[in-house]
This record gives structure tokens, C-alpha cells and sequence, in this order.
């Protein structure tokens, strides 16, 4: 199974910077298909290897 907390941290980056309460890491993992989740993982990658900081949510 994948590792998805750096994706988690980045969806609760997101929700914070829009003023949105993120849902518990369990209820992320249940609730999201896994092309969502590898989503928020490739962003998460992305973010660290990158210097922006500003995260766009489409």
C-alpha cells in the first residue's frame, strides 16, 4: 500500500488556506478513490520540489 500522508497534508494545507475544516486521515483514506489519492500525492510531490507555495485546487 502506498504512503499517502504527504498527500493528507497536502489536502489539510489546501482546506486551511481556504478556510475549510479537513476531514480525519481515515475517513480521507475511505472516502477518496485512489485516483484522488494518487492526485493529492503527485501535488504533494510537486509542492516540495518546487518553490511556490500557492496551491490551486480545480
Amino acid at each position: 500500500m502506498q504512503d499517502y500522508r504527504k498527500g493528507y497534508n497536502y489536502y489539510q494545507k489546501a482546506c486551511e488556506m481556504h478556510g475549510l475544516k479537513p476531514i480525519n486521515f481515515h475517513y480521507y483514506m475511505m472516502t477518496l478513490s485512489e485516483e484522488q489519492l494518487a492526485a493529492y500525492n503527485k501535488s504533494a510531490n510537486k509542492l516540495v520540489h518546487t518553490t511556490k507555495t500557492i496551491v490551486k485546487i480545480t
